[in-house]
C-alpha cells in the first residue's frame, strides 16, 4: 500500500510537470544544457521515479547531438532582408521537449512493473538448515516406497485426544498379532534414550520450541517396521499419525501406502472427561482442561483435513468412539472384518 502511494504522488508530480511542458511543448537549450549536470538530472529525474543513470546518459547524448548540428549562417547586417543597422533575428534557442517525455513514460512504467514483480512475489522463507536444530535431519528416499501394500498392510488409527485409541489398538493387537507403532512412543523412546542416532536432534528442536520434522517421525516409524518385519509380522496399527497432510502424503510416498485410516469419532465432552478422569493418575501434564481445549482445536486445524481426504479416497473406517470399550470394539471387529484377513 506504501508503495502504491509513493507511485501515485511520483506520477501526480510528474503530471505537473508533463503539463508545464504541455503549454510550449519546448524547453530552452540553456536549461537542458543545465539538466545534463549529474546534481540537476538525480534531483530532478528522481521525482519522476526515473533512473538517473540512464537518463543521465540519454541527456548528455542528446545535447550533444543539437549543439553538432550544422547552424544556419548569420544574415550580413547589409543584407536585403534587415538592410543596414537591421536587428539579427533571434537566435532559436529552443529544443524540442519530446525526450523527456519519453524519458518519464519509460520510467514510469519500469517503475509500475517492478513494483508489481514485487507485490506478486512470495516473501522468501529462511533456508533449511539455518537453524542449529535441523543440522543432521535425516533425508527420506525420493525412488518411490520401500514397501509394497501387497507385502506390507499400514492402518493409519486417528481420533481425537482421550477418545481411546490405544486401548483400541492394544486388543487389535492381541486377536489379529498386529504390531502397534505410536509416534510419540518412538520419539519419546528415541529421546530418553542414550547415544541414540536422532535423540540429541529431538532435544535440540523441544529445547528451541520446534515441532519435530515428519522427516525424524517417518525414518523412526520405517526403521520400527524394518525391524518387526524382520521377525516375520507384516500388519501394523500405526496410532496418532499422519497429524498433518504433509505425513500423510509423505510416509506413503517413501514407505508405503496405507490399506485404510480407523477413525474414532467422538463428542469433545465425553473425550475431555475421560482426560479429566486418566489425568488424576496418569501425572501427564497435558490432561488439564486449558491443555485440553488446545490438544481439541490443533486436532480439528490439522489431523481433520487427514481424515477427509482419505475419505474422498474411500479409505477411512468410522467407528463410534463414545460407547463403552467393549462396545466399540465390537464395532470395530464388525467394520474391517473382511479388511483383516
Amino acid at each position: 500500500m506504501a508503495a502504491t502511494t509513493s507511485l501515485s504522488r511520483s506520477l501526480f508530480r510528474a503530471s505537473k510537470s508533463l503539463h508545464s511542458l504541455s503549454r510550449s511543448c519546448i524547453l530552452p537549450s540553456s536549461t537542458l544544457r543545465a539538466s545534463s549536470k549529474p546534481q540537476f538530472q538525480s534531483s530532478a529525474l528522481s521525482q519522476l521515479g526515473v533512473s538517473a543513470i540512464p537518463a543521465q546518459s540519454f541527456v548528455r547524448n542528446y545535447v550533444t547531438a543539437q549543439d553538432s548540428q550544422p547552424k544556419p549562417a548569420a544574415q550580413s547586417a547589409s543584407g536585403p532582408i534587415g538592410g543596414p543597422g537591421a536587428p539579427r533575428p533571434p537566435k532559436d534557442d529552443k529544443l524540442k521537449a519530446w525526450p523527456f517525455v519519453l524519458i518519464f513514460l519509460t520510467g514510469a512504467l519500469t517503475f509500475g512493473y517492478v513494483l508489481e514483480g514485487k507485490k506478486d512475489k512470495p516473501k522468501s522463507m529462511p533456508a533449511v538448515g539455518s537453524s542449529s536444530a535441523s543440522q543432521g535431519l535425516p533425508k527420506l528416499r525420493d525412488d518411490g516406497p520401500i514397501f509394497k501394500p501387497e507385502d506390507v498392510k499400514v492402518i493409519f488409527v486417528l481420533g481425537g485426544p482421550g477418545v481411546g485409541k490405544g486401548t483400541q489398538c492394544a486388543k487389535l493387537v492381541k486377536d489379529y498379532q498386529f504390531v502397534h507403532l505410536s509416534a510419540g512412543d518412538l520419539l519419546r523412546e528415541e529421546q530418553s534414550r542414550a547415544g541414540t542416532e536422532y535423540g540429541e536432534l529431538i532435544n535440540n528442536f523441544i529445547k528451541e520450541g520446534k515441532i519435530v520434522p515428519m522427516e525424524v517421525t517417518i525414518v523412526l516409524l520405517e526403521n520400527a517396521m524394518k525391524r518387526a518385519i524382520d521377525s516375520g509380522k507384516r500388519k501394523f496399527l500405526i496410532d496418532g499419525f499422519p497429524r498433518q497432510m504433509d505425513q500423510a502424503l509423505k510416509f506413503e510416498e517413501v514407505v508405503v501406502p496405507s490399506q485404510f485410516t480407523l477413525f474414532f469419532d467422538c463428542d469433545e465432552d465425553t473425550m475431555s472427561q475421560r482426560l479429566l478422569e486418566r489425568g488424576k493418575t496418569s501425572g501427564r501434564a497435558d490432561d488439564n482442561p486449558e491443555s485440553i481445549l488446545k490438544r481439541f482445536r490443533t486436532f480439528k486445524e490439522t489431523s481433520m483435513p487427514v481424515v477427509n481426504y482419505f475419505d474422498g479416497q474411500k479409505k477411512v473406517v468410522k467407528v463410534d468412539g463414545g460407547k463403552t470399550i467393549d462396545s466399540v470394539y465390537k464395532d470395530v471387529v464388525a467394520h474391517i472384518a473382511d479388511r483383516l484377513k
